[in-house]
């Protein structure tokens, strides 16, 4: 049976399952938009309609049942959706998050498919296109790596403005356990208007080698330092990033400018993130300036910069346009991607409509 239908029969029985369960919520984004690339070294896609261009689409259920004193039984089961087609994700059927845990005054643990630390904190304190639109800092900055599968997950309970957290993700190879395994740190501080983190993650990711293919060590470490300050009229971004390993870069492994060009993969970078966001009225002002810095003999340096602007129709429903720019030197191969794709170009312009229920 298809991902969508899968999704569907899930979800049929809720109303029923609600009268003697705790309540399940029902949630989810729906985003579509027109991108247009240019910069291919080979014919870029044509102009075409995207699912999650500024957020990813996708459909969950959460739900929370309290236990004895103040502990809690929670979940949350996600799964991508695109709504230029209806398909589901071809390969999980949540592929965004699947997990459960125990909440209580002593913090947060949760088991199963999580978001990185790291990811997390640079699409949301360090960037101010929150990982969407072509904006996203994700096209050049940071690992390409934003979830983990049969991760442990800890996240503190906040005191006077700190909090932290750990992962561990097993690897759970038929060979190693320690191939694909990972684990991370954060700190943060958040006091109005004030929000930083400081996010440590590492994965070892050793290719399979056979009688012709070699081993090769795709293994990464990246450490980013995040923080935005919300001013009066605009909220100022910021972020720095040490990576190390040949999958420490946002590369996409499948040749991002075309079959004919194989990517070129750096192993130490530094990245430096900068961007302001301004409402005014129901529209908001989004700029950001990206420098990745390629320490390696090749240096292959890149800079994104990007515009944008969302407006909002309502709470739940807004519109969006996005210009972004990646300059290349020396071979490298970044791409102009957004919330849901990668990109095939140094250059894409995105237009389109969000609606979250």
């Amino acid at each position: 049976m298809k991902t969508s239908h899968w999704i569907i029969v899930l979800l049929m029985p809720l109303p029923a399952m609600a009268q003697d369960q705790p309540a399940a919520t029902l949630y989810g984004t729906l985003d579509a938009g027109v991108v247009a690339e240019r910069g291919c070294t080979t014919a870029c896609p044509a102009t075409r309609v995207s699912s999650g261009v500024a957020s990813e689409s996708h459909v969950g259920i959460a739900g929370r049942e309290k236990l004895n004193g103040d502990v809690a039984a929670v979940y949350r089961l996600e799964a991508g959706v695109h709504a230029d087609t209806g398909a589901g994700d071809p390969d999980k059927l949540f592929g965004r998050q699947a997990f459960i845990g125990l909440d209580s005054r002593w913090g947060v643990l949760t088991l199963g498919r999580q978001y990185s630390l790291s990811y997390e904190a640079l699409t949301g304190v360090a960037d101010p296109f929150h990982g969407g639109m072509a904006g996203a800092a994700s096209n050049i900055a940071g690992s390409a790596v934003r979830r983990f599968d049969n991760t442990v997950k800890y996240v503190t309970p906040t005191v006077n403005g700190w909090s932290a957290g750990a992962i561990y993700s097993f690897g759970e190879s038929p060979f190693s356990n320690k191939f694909n395994r990972a684990y991370g740190a954060i700190i943060g501080f958040e006091h109005a208007p004030f929000t930083l983190r400081l996010a440590h993650q590492r994965r070892y990711n050793l290719s399979d080698a056979t009688g012709v293919v070699p081993l090769v060590d795709y293994s990464s470490r990246n450490t980013l330092i995040a923080a935005n300050m919300a001013l009066k009229y605009a909220t100022i971004y910021v972020g720095y990033g040490v990576n190390r390993g040949f999958g420490s870069a946002p590369y996409d492994p499948v040749a991002p400018y075309g079959t004919m060009v194989v990517p070129a993969f750096t192993d130490r970078s530094r990245d430096l993130i900068a961007g302001i966001s301004v409402p005014y009225g129901n529209a908001t002002f989004m700029l950001s300036a990206i420098r990745k810095d390629d320490r390696s003999a090749a240096n292959r340096d890149a800079t994104q910069l990007a515009a944008g602007v969302t407006y909002a129709l309502s709470k739940r429903t807004s519109v969006y346009a996005a210009y972004g720019k990646i300059d290349n030197r020396n071979g490298a191969r970044y791409t102009v991607g957004n919330a849901s794709e990668r990109g095939s170009g140094n250059r894409a312009l995105t237009i389109g409509l969000r609606h979250s229920f």
